[in-house]
């Protein structure tokens, strides 16, 4: 069951989108060639920090087969045809890569979680169409997004619209 949040409730919501949001501008800045996954991690988690916030994502506990591991980072950075949750590392992004960046944080007793996808240095044509169909998928969700619709009539907006432009929807997530 969804809960009813109160004004103030929303009002903190938005702040902490507020201050996630600027974080991810400040992300989205450092993206060059030759800088490391790792080190986009560690900018993550000082500027979560010194937000008031905490890392979302750091201690997640989820099961992997017959064990349950908690994630050890902040961050998220998925690369090329890599779709979700991957961990940062001493990977070295190099001009022409498509960077998924996806980061939450917990502000004043709310989680906060937003991704973007950030090209590295000139990307390829094919490339730029895609991010460029990505977010008006995005903004087509948002309108469909309204008291009687279902998460389904938001799925299928978003599966329609990117199909019709030549690229598909991953159905697993």
């Amino acid at each position: 069951m969804i809960k009813i949040k109160t004004p103030q409730e929303i009002e903190i919501m938005a702040e902490g989108g507020r201050i996630l949001a600027r974080i991810m501008k400040e992300l989205e800045k450092n993206v060059r060639p030759g800088i490391k996954t790792i080190e986009l991690e560690r900018l993550a988690e000082r500027l979560i920090l010194k937000s008031g916030g905490k890392c979302s994502f750091k201690g997640y506990k989820s099961k992997d087969g017959e064990s349950i591991r908690a994630y050890p980072f902040c961050l998220c950075t998925s690369v090329n045809d890599e779709i979700v949750h991957v961990p940062p590392s001493n990977r070295v992004l190099k001009e022409g890569d498509v960077l998924k960046l996806d980061l939450g944080i917990f502000y004043k007793g709310f989680h906060c979680d937003m991704a973007i996808t950030v090209p590295v240095g000139k990307v390829s044509f094919e490339a730029q169409r895609l991010i460029r169909v990505t977010k008006k998928a995005l903004k087509l969700a948002i309108k469909k997004a309204r008291p009687g619709n279902t998460f389904g009539d938001i799925g299928n907006t978003i599966q329609r619209y990117v199909e019709s432009q030549g690229f598909n929807v991953v159905r697993e997530l």
